[in-house]
């Protein structure tokens, strides 16, 4: 499998010889407003910045052209965009986590639409969806329902894209029940100014590698939206501290893996 990060949680996927397109955020650099008050979100850091913080690292053509499949995990705007509609071919095979999204997705006009199961196959592919937590507390019910994908092929090495979750149990229940070679988390410890985080901190991250010390974690979801509080100089800082390095792998934009 190859693994390259767009931007933010936008990855493409060569997987047993397809080529999927994760949670696409097509945007140019400051094309919407912050999370925050503007956004109908509560108060978050960096109001002064507009959403994508950062400019894609390839052409859009390159990101779109010969897909097999794209997957949305949930609709957040830093998920699924106004620039990810304009570019996508209406009539791609998409996989969602819910008949709530695939009706907002129909309604932008795309017609073949597939809500992920506990086995849903798609060319010999195994997509297995799994369950995330949006954040702690009462963030759960504000950030709403988001979903992960372990993805299984005889000829390829277990990969389990967690999505937008922080560590908790269920996290762990897939590891330790589909024991996923290679793991994609998303980092970044975003956050509002109250309530804690949304996504996977550095010691979330920590608990993701001693579940599974053999795999191989990426983290993405970093330094492209502006409630970031984790920045990539820290985790890789704190992962050479730990003596993980080797194992917890911090992606540029644009940087791609082989495994």
């Amino acid at each position: 499998m190859d693994i390259q990060l767009i931007r933010n949680a936008t990855l493409v996927v060569q997987y047993a010889g397809k080529k999927f397109l994760i949670d696409p955020m097509l945007a140019e650099k400051g094309a919407y407003p912050p999370f925050g008050p503007q956004a109908g979100f509560p108060p978050a850091p960096r109001q002064d910045q507009n959403n994508p913080l950062v400019g894609l690292p390839t052409s859009i053509d390159n990101i779109v052209s010969n897909l097999d499949a794209v997957i949305v995990t949930h609709l957040h705007l830093d998920h699924w965009d106004d620039a990810a509609i304009e570019a996508l071919p209406k009539d791609i095979q998409l996989f969602v986590q819910n008949d709530e999204d695939a009706s907002v997705i129909r309604n932008a006009g795309f017609t073949n639409i597939e809500i992920l199961q506990e086995n849903t196959v798609f060319k010999g592919i195994q997509f297995i969806k799994t369950k995330g937590e949006h954040g702690r507390g009462p963030l759960v019910e504000l950030a709403g329902q988001v979903c992960g994908v372990v993805f299984k092929h005889p000829d390829e090495k277990t990969l389990y894209l967690a999505g937008d979750t922080v560590w908790y149990a269920a996290v762990q229940q897939v590891i330790e029940t589909h024991k996923p070679e290679v793991i994609v988390v998303n980092g970044g410890d975003n956050q509002f100014l109250e309530g804690g985080s949304l996504v996977m901190g550095k010691e979330d991250i920590y608990e993701v590698y001693k579940a599974a010390p053999n795999a191989k974690v990426i983290s993405t979801h970093m330094e492209a939206v502006n409630h970031w509080t984790l920045s990539r100089e820290e985790l890789r800082n704190f992962t050479n501290e730990k003596g993980i390095s080797s194992n917890v792998l911090v992606p540029d934009d644009g940087e791609s893996y082989t495994f």
